[in-house]
């Protein structure tokens, strides 16, 4: 059965503190555990994977959308980052989006119609489960960095946090309604979407999005297809846009946190943070995700000696939406 948004029949209420604000879905409890739901909108039809923990009942909970990345599953997205079962142990839901559009991939561009899908998406998920608006975030990998890096710019008022893996970008009509906190990561040895800039080697081997016979370097070459062709900028300047953007100092601190990956991050205003998690050697891939599910020989090397998992939620519940509100 194919789900449709419906307008929230809750009466606005103004809050002004960082306390939770319940969606209109804490009206009812919706069961604990993973389910899949078809859901249409914007002219998409497509579903969600939905994991939701055991909390007490009517208590407003955070939400994660874990957005997979090109030729990619939804399904793959959270094996391989294991949020799901990471929000389970955590307290907060994990929606894990895709539209039914093949090959598998996503709409980035400024007014697609897959980010209103997204946003849609959210509107329904915050009336069926009982969501604490104030702490709504978004992650995904590769392309799906490319859909989490669009909504921090489009959907500002509703997202709190951002944090894209191996695919972070900037974009020139960037103009987000508010500062949006961003945690980003990248391997410097991504052969598919180079640390310095681009599409790398591998990426260009990878098939075209339009079904032909053809790869995506020989697409960008006749085609100049604007989904496929990432910034040229590197990882670190791209970084650095985002921190100008939310009024960051401009130098950055790097510090080694383990034998092969550095923080850098940037004096900004608390609820502004920027910060860039760079796995020297690491792949097109999610740090910390069990390599036996990845295949390594295409994305490279997985780091086991950090969790992006780990580190992306314990940054988002220090970034909640805060200041006035509508209930």
């Amino acid at each position: 059965m194919t789900t449709h948004a419906s307008a929230s029949a809750t009466p606005a209420v103004r809050t002004s503190t960082d306390a939770p604000v319940p969606s209109s879905g804490c009206r009812t409890a919706a069961p604990a555990g993973t389910s899949v739901h078809a859901f249409s909108a914007a002219g998409r039809s497509g579903d969600y994977l939905q994991e939701v923990p055991h909390v007490a009942a009517r208590t407003p909970m955070p939400v994660v959308f874990d957005v997979h990345g090109y030729l990619q599953p939804g399904i793959m997205q959270n094996a391989w980052s294991g949020m799901g079962a990471y929000g389970a142990r955590h307290g907060f839901a994990v929606i894990v989006p895709e539209t039914h559009v093949l090959p598998p991939k996503w709409d980035y561009r400024k007014n697609s119609a897959d980010i209103a899908f997204l946003s849609e998406m959210l509107t329904h998920v915050e009336q069926t489960l009982c969501i604490d608006k104030r702490r709504v975030y978004m992650t995904g990998l590769s392309m799906g960095a490319f859909t989490t890096s669009s909504v921090a710019c489009q959907l500002a008022d509703r997202f709190a946090a951002v944090a894209p893996v191996s695919g972070l970008q900037d974009f020139t009509w960037c103009r987000p309604a508010r500062d949006v906190p961003v945690v980003a990561f990248h391997g410097t040895g991504d052969e598919i979407l180079s640390y310095t800039g681009g599409t790398g080697s591998r990426g260009m081997q990878l098939p075209a999005s339009d079904g032909t016979l053809r790869t995506i370097g020989r697409q960008m070459r006749e085609d100049k297809h604007p989904q496929l062709v990432p910034n040229a900028a590197s990882i670190p300047a791209q970084t650095a846009a985002w921190a100008r953007r939310n009024g960051c100092a401009s130098t950055p601190t790097t510090k080694q946190i383990t034998h092969d990956v550095a923080r850098t991050s940037y004096a900004c205003a608390p609820d502004s943070s920027v910060e860039l998690y760079t796995i020297y050697g690491g792949g097109h891939t999610w740090p910390g995700g069990d390599p036996a599910l990845v295949p390594t020989q295409i994305t490279g090397p997985i780091t086991q000696s950090i969790s992006a998992t780990a580190i992306i939620w314990d940054f988002f519940r220090a970034h909640p939406l805060r200041g006035p509100m509508d209930a």
